[in-house]
């Protein structure tokens, strides 16, 4: 599912990723004297020592937490922030407390080493703070690094994610959308969606529930995974879909299109539905990768957990 990352999120994992695969010796209980105030679970305050930024990257535990230990290969829901050191403004790039949307980060290979060394001496409710120099990147041999800014990360750690059903599990509901055509096979299985038809699409977004879950209903602010086919209105022709690439897509309900904002909010988790998406509420008078502009949108929806 493409989506508009907000720049909080892409900041950090793009500086992850970039960190990734470098064996730079982590640094423990250092954080080179950068000062954090506030409790967890609230956006921190972070005051700066004067001079030029830190060139090597350490970490701090400044909470050890209380709740479940951090593990290797773990999915941790964390709230974080980071700012831009550079020895002048200093400044905030953004906090998923602002929006209320926590990243879900692995605690694996995608992270540094430093960080996974960090995470796996804490418990679910601590406090990580770490700085991210240059010396963590390694660039691909003859290539060079574009220099990144030193980064500053305060990190609490929320919990782990639920583990996602496989599939919708309900009672179907017997509604349908008139001219789209979605046969559910049963199981875990794919539905199959059927977008070829004469008739017009609506041009207020139509949700339609074909299998009910038990589940608690989908808020605004969760993090969502999900199963979905997504194709264009009187075409069939399929842009994008979970079950071919063979894996569930997890994202926060507030990063994807205002179709699925207003049309997943509310919906019992464990459901299947069908959305027809009109224009302005999906990619709108510009043409998207393949997708014509000014068209109407139909996914077919596996709401997996909510979180």
């Amino acid at each position: 599912m493409r989506r508009a990352l907000a720049a909080v999120a892409a900041v950090p994992l793009l500086f992850f990723a970039a960190a990734c695969g470098s064996e730079s010796p982590p640094a423990g209980d250092g954080a080179a004297g950068v000062e954090v105030t506030g409790q967890v679970g609230a956006k921190p305050t972070v005051t700066f020592p004067s001079g030029d930024p830190a060139t090597t990257s350490s970490y701090k535990i400044l909470e050890p937490g209380t709740g479940p230990e951090v593990k290797q290969g773990d999915q941790l829901i964390v709230n974080l922030s980071v700012w831009n050191w550079d020895g002048k403004d200093n400044a905030l790039q953004g906090s998923t407390y602002d929006n209320n949307t926590p990243e879900t980060l692995p605690v694996n290979d995608q992270l540094p080493k430093m960080l996974r060394e960090g995470f796996t001496q804490m418990k679910h409710g601590g406090r990580l703070l770490a700085v991210m120099a240059n010396d963590l990147v390694t660039p691909p041999a003859g290539q060079t690094q574009p220099a990144e800014p030193t980064k500053v990360f305060v990190m609490d750690v929320v919990g782990t994610p639920p583990k996602p059903l496989a599939a919708a599990t309900g009672e179907e509901t017997g509604e349908t959308l008139k001219g789209v055509k979605v046969e559910s096979p049963g199981g875990d299985k794919a539905p199959t969606l059927t977008t070829k038809t004469k008739e017009k699409p609506s041009k207020e977004l139509v949700v339609k529930t074909l299998i009910k879950g038990e589940g608690e209903p989908v808020k605004a602010g969760n993090t969502l995974t999900v199963h979905y086919t997504g194709k264009i209105w009187g075409t069939d022709k399929e842009f994008d879909s979970s079950w071919g690439r063979g894996e569930p897509a997890s994202f926060p309900l507030a990063q994807v299109i205002q179709g699925w904002q207003k049309g997943l909010e509310g919906v019992p988790v464990g459901s299947r539905v069908v959305m027809s998406i009109p224009p302005d509420l999906g990619y709108g008078a510009q043409e998207q990768q393949g997708i014509p502009a000014n068209s109407t949108l139909v996914f077919v929806v596996d709401v997996l957990s909510a979180y």
